[in-house]
């Protein structure tokens, strides 16, 4: 019994994610498009499609790599996403800079 409630409680967690990046980055209960076929559903029903295609990648993602140990998380986070996302930040900086796009304080 301790170990399905420790399943439950770890999809509950997937499952509350999946509503949070729902919320905040796909658009929450709206449709993806304001036309006729998208309006027709109701927003509820938008809002738990798009929790479960999350959920969908979330169990995926899960299910098709393996569970890495704390050492070659750290070692990925420092040697692969921080320059990347420093390489990013960079290129944006740049655009922004290089096209006149840079907002003006005031």
């Amino acid at each position: 019994m301790t170990f399905a409630l420790f399943f439950l409680g770890e999809y509950a967690n997937m499952i509350l994610m999946a509503s949070i990046t729902t919320i905040l980055f796909l658009g929450g209960w709206l449709p993806p498009l304001d036309m006729a076929p998208f309006t027709w559903l109701p927003g509820p029903l938008w809002f738990a499609l798009k929790v479960a295609a999350v959920l969908f990648v979330f169990i995926w993602v899960r299910a098709t790599f393996p569970r890495y140990r704390y050492d070659q998380l750290m070692r990925l986070g420092w040697k692969v996403f921080l320059p990347i996302s420093l390489a990013g930040v960079a290129i944006v900086a740049g655009v922004l800079v290089a096209f006149d796009l840079a907002p003006v304080a005031g």
